[in-house]
């Protein structure tokens, strides 16, 4: 009787594999969002609030949207299989690519923050900047100020132009997972505004964990308020969509949430540590004066990671 032989192959260069994403891209996404939310709620702010004197940190805010995707970016660098590619992003502009208006997006946050960061400085929060060892051993004082001078002409602008900006990079973080339509739970047209509502959410939480002023900090928390009401509803169309329009792969997409591995986390992280306590929490302190904490926009930022992690994790099962 002659052997039997078995050979198992696994040459990756002929037989197809897919990359698994790991904890890298939820928290670029996460960080997107909330970069987007701070950028556009920081514009918002001087143009709706009733207090003719801003906190200083409100007028800070905005320099952490550069320093905050950043840290995503970083982190989706640590995903790319060919990292000394990167910078083919830039070589072209695809019109019909996510990713392409993502990454040229990416690119304009920078000016776009600091100018406006620069113009809401006043003079001796200037002046101690351009003072600063680091830009003072570099000559980089008058080039600030000269900024500063710049940016102040073009105030309004400036302010529009981060909110078309954050608007763009909030809906981008879902879009960029819904052109993925081979996967049932990205092949949906909800996951941009869900991202970008999502992303409106923690941007106010994080700016109430600051300091801000009583008026600020109404604004934000209404906003607040408003933006989990539309996320509840925007969730509800994504599982409604997955049931009713994602055939047999979307029954069994929208099953890891509702019975699979998944429902736990989903229902305590995302929707009622994330959404209905803080909703609570932020309601009290609107309808009955309660004295505001940092507990509501703490449990906000855990579930908006969470929302993600679990969409983007479900999304590869």
């Amino acid at each position: 009787m002659n052997p039997e032989v078995e050979l198992i192959r696994n040459n990756p260069g002929i037989d197809p594999t897919m990359h698994i994403w790991g904890w890298e891209v939820p928290v670029y996404l996460f960080l997107g969002g909330l970069t987007a939310g701070v950028m556009i709620l920081s514009a918002l702010l001087p143009m709706h609030s009733k207090s003719k004197e801003r906190s200083r940190w409100a007028r800070y805010m905005i320099f952490s949207a550069p320093v905050i995707i950043s840290l995503g970016m970083g982190a989706l660098f640590l995903d790319l299989a060919y990292k000394l590619h990167v910078f083919r992003f830039y070589t072209t502009f695809q019109v019909t690519s996510p990713m392409s208006w993502g990454a040229w997006i990416l690119v304009a946050i920078y000016p776009a923050t600091i100018l406006l960061g620069l113009a809401e400085l006043t003079d001796d929060e200037t002046d101690w900047l351009a003072g600063w060892k680091p830009l003072a051993m570099l000559r980089l004082g008058g080039l600030l100020r000269w900024a500063r001078t710049l940016a102040q002409g073009r105030l309004g602008g400036l302010r529009w132009a981060n909110i078309a900006l954050g608007v763009g990079l909030g809906g981008y973080t879902g879009i960029l997972l819904g052109t993925l339509g081979a996967r049932a739970m990205w092949n949906s047209s909800v996951l941009g505004p869900l991202f970008l509502v999502s992303g409106l959410s923690t941007g106010a939480a994080f700016m109430m964990l600051f300091a801000v002023n009583h008026d600020e900090h109404r604004l934000l928390r209404r906003w607040d308020l408003a933006a989990i009401g539309l996320e509840v509803v925007l969730l509800s169309l994504f599982i409604l969509g997955l049931v009713t329009g994602g055939g047999e792969p979307g029954l069994r997409a929208v099953s890891l949430i509702l019975g699979g591995k998944y429902t736990a986390p989903f229902w305590a992280l995302v929707v009622a540590v994330g959404l209905a306590v803080p909703f609570l929490l932020e309601l009290l302190e609107s309808r009955k004066g309660a004295r505001p904490t940092r507990v509501a926009p703490a449990l906000i930022l855990v579930g908006g990671l969470a929302l993600r992690w679990i969409i983007v994790s479900a999304g590869q099962v």
